[in-house]
């Protein structure tokens, strides 16, 4: 996947179009990073529920909703971060039916 800017400081990859029950919808990206002051946020849009094995293999980290926040990328399984970010897309391809490729 291509890599794209989304706004000014959030690198996204892939997209999908999302709708919500309200009505509202729009284009997001299936995974995403950005550099931030504290922190290393990776976006990981399928949030973290269906992963629980890999995060419980992945190091040190936190999370919000769909947010994972790593200060150092020396403190956790690179290995375990590319699987996490591969399994996100996955799901994210299989589950939401209106994502758009690349």
């Amino acid at each position: 996947m291509k890599p794209y800017m989304w706004g000014s400081s959030i690198v996204g990859f892939g997209d999908y179009h999302y709708k919500y029950s309200s009505g509202r919808e729009g284009d997001w990206f299936l995974v995403g990073f950005s550099p931030r002051k504290q922190n290393l946020v990776l976006y990981i849009m399928s949030g973290f529920k269906p992963f629980e094995g890999l995060l419980s293999r992945l190091g040190k980290f936190n999370t919000s909703v769909s947010c994972l926040y790593i200060k150092k990328l020396q403190v956790v399984d690179m290995n375990v971060l590319e699987a996490l970010i591969g399994e996100s897309i996955q799901y994210m391809k299989t589950s939401q039916p209106t994502w758009v490729a690349d």
